[in-house]
């Protein structure tokens, strides 16, 4: 028996998820959040065996829980489930430790093999169309190319630092640091930061674990 935990705030999701393991013998749901908040302590009252976390809860991103997950139990099997059908979500997925990744239209077969998946081996990601998705991650870092500095200047430009902050962070002149942010917009086909940062986020360059600056 998989001993499962729903962790997502909407109620009929909860349900729906609840009746299809009901159908399923394999698979059991023993507890429910409706936030990250709540999580938590419900998933260490009832000890699942695989949790089932939205992207997007009623009080922020599912991602942080999956990382604080991880970090907490090596074991256990975490499927993130997003109605946001994005390889960039996909990779935000893998990157916080989830076991496996699925879209909320996708057929009772694949969320009972996620779900599977996920309790016989909790540190090897799934998902469908994954080899789709690093095919194109990989075109996509041929198409723009950037160069390690480039791509740790994009990093900072995320993290919301100022060209002189950029400049002294990483032990460069200011006009240097120009320079980089330049050939990153020319790279980018962008004329500001924020549609750099657009751009780079669309296409997996860098994620969301901090809001875009300026």
């Amino acid at each position: 028996m998989i001993r499962t935990v729903v962790v997502d705030s909407d109620t009929l999701t909860r349900y729906g998820l609840s009746m299809l393991a009901g159908a399923h013998p394999d698979v059991e749901v023993v507890g429910e959040a409706g936030s990250a908040a709540e999580a938590p302590a419900v998933i260490a009252d009832r000890r699942p065996d695989v949790v089932v976390i939205d992207v997007e809860l009623a009080d922020g991103s599912g991602l942080p829980l999956v990382r604080s997950l991880r970090d907490r139990y090596a074991d256990l099997g975490i499927v993130v489930m997003t109605s946001l059908d994005t390889d960039d979500v996909l990779f935000r997925a893998l990157d916080h430790g989830a076991s496996a990744f699925l879209v909320k239209t996708a057929p009772v077969v694949e969320i009972l093999s996620a779900i599977r998946h996920a309790a016989v081996a909790a540190t090897s990601f799934t998902a469908t169309g994954l080899l789709e998705a690093l095919t194109r991650r990989r075109e996509q870092e041929a198409r723009f190319a950037l160069s390690p500095r480039e791509r740790q200047v994009l990093t900072l430009l995320r993290d919301g630092l100022s060209i002189p902050d950029i400049a002294s962070t990483i032990h460069i002149s200011k006009s240097t640091a120009k320079t980089y942010v330049a050939r990153l917009y020319d790279k980018l086909g962008a004329s500001s930061r924020a549609q750099a940062l657009v751009t780079a986020l669309r296409t997996g360059l860098i994620d969301y674990e901090a809001a875009p600056g300026g």
